[in-house]
C-alpha cells in the first residue's frame, strides 16, 4: 500500500541521509485508514436475529382471600373446656364440667376481691390459652383423684395468669391446694420447658390461635346466651 511504501522511504532517508546537493523535501505523513461501517444485519442474512423480549409473567387471577370467622361466647368456651377435661380425665367417673368451672371462677373471684386484679381474667382469648396448657399438660392416665386434677389444673391457671394477665405478678395462695410447694413449682417448670414455644406462638401467629379456638369450640356445644366473641381472619 502507498502508506507502507512512504514509511519505508522515510525510514531509509533518515538512516542514509540525503544525497549531496539534493534538497530534502517534506516527509510524507501516513494517513490512518478508517474502517468502513459494518453492514446492518437483516433477517435471513445469516447474522442472527436478536432474541425477542421475554413474555410478561401471567397475572394472578383476581379473587378475594378465604375468610375464617369463629364465634363463641365466654360461657360456651368455659363449658367446652370443662367437657374436654372431663373426657381427658376418664378415670374420674364422678367429675363434672361444672366442678372444673367452679375452681376457675373461685380463683378469679378471689383475685378480684383481694385487689390483685381490676377486671376478670375469664375471657375467650384467655380460655384458649388455658385450653392449650390443659391439652398438653393434663394426662388422664396419671390423674387418679380430683385432688390431683385440681392441683394440676390450678398450675395451668397460674401459668395462664402469669402469661396473659394484666398484672405484673399474682399471689401463689389462690392457686395452691397442696402443702408441698416443691411439687407445684416442678409442674410449672415442666410445663414451661415443654410448651414455651407454643405459648409464645399463640400470641404471634393469629392463624395458630384461630385453630386452637376452633379446637376448643369443637370440644362441646351449647351456650349461656351471653355476648358472642368473633374472630375474623383472612387467609
Amino acid at each position: 500500500p502507498l502508506v507502507v511504501q512512504r514509511n519505508r522511504e522515510n525510514l531509509r532517508k533518515s538512516v542514509v541521509g540525503p544525497s549531496d546537493g539534493a534538497k530534502q523535501g517534506p516527509l510524507a505523513v501516513p494517513v490512518p485508514t478508517v474502517p468502513s461501517a459494518p453492514q446492518e444485519l437483516h433477517p435471513g442474512s445469516g447474522g442472527g436475529k436478536p432474541p425477542p423480549p421475554p413474555p410478561p409473567a401471567p397475572g394472578r387471577p383476581p379473587g378475594s382471600p378465604r375468610r375464617v370467622v369463629v364465634q363463641a361466647s365466654t360461657g360456651e368456651l368455659l363449658r367446652c373446656l370443662g367437657d374436654f377435661v372431663c373426657r381427658r380425665c376418664y378415670r374420674l367417673k364422678e367429675l363434672s364440667p361444672g366442678e372444673l368451672i367452679s375452681w376457675f371462677r373461685s380463683v378469679d373471684r378471689s383475685l378480684l376481691l383481694q385487689g390483685w386484679q381490676d377486671q376478670g381474667f375469664i375471657t375467650p382469648a384467655n380460655l384458649v390459652f388455658v385450653y392449650l396448657l390443659c391439652r398438653e399438660a393434663l394426662r388422664g392416665e396419671d390423674i387418679g383423684s380430683q385432688a390431683e386434677l385440681q392441683a394440676a389444673f390450678l398450675t395451668c391457671l397460674y401459668l395462664a395468669y402469669s402469661y396473659m394477665g394484666n398484672e405484673i405478678s399474682y399471689p401463689l395462695k389462690p392457686f395452691l391446694v397442696e402443702g408441698d410447694k416443691g411439687r407445684f413449682w416442678e409442674r410449672c417448670l415442666g410445663i414451661i420447658q415443654r410448651l414455651s414455644a407454643k405459648m409464645l406462638r399463640i400470641n404471634a401467629d393469629p392463624h395458630y390461635f384461630t385453630q386452637l379456638f376452633q379446637d376448643l369450640k369443637s370440644e362441646g356445644e351449647g351456650g349461656d346466651g351471653s355476648k358472642h366473641w368473633t374472630i375474623s381472619l383472612d387467609r
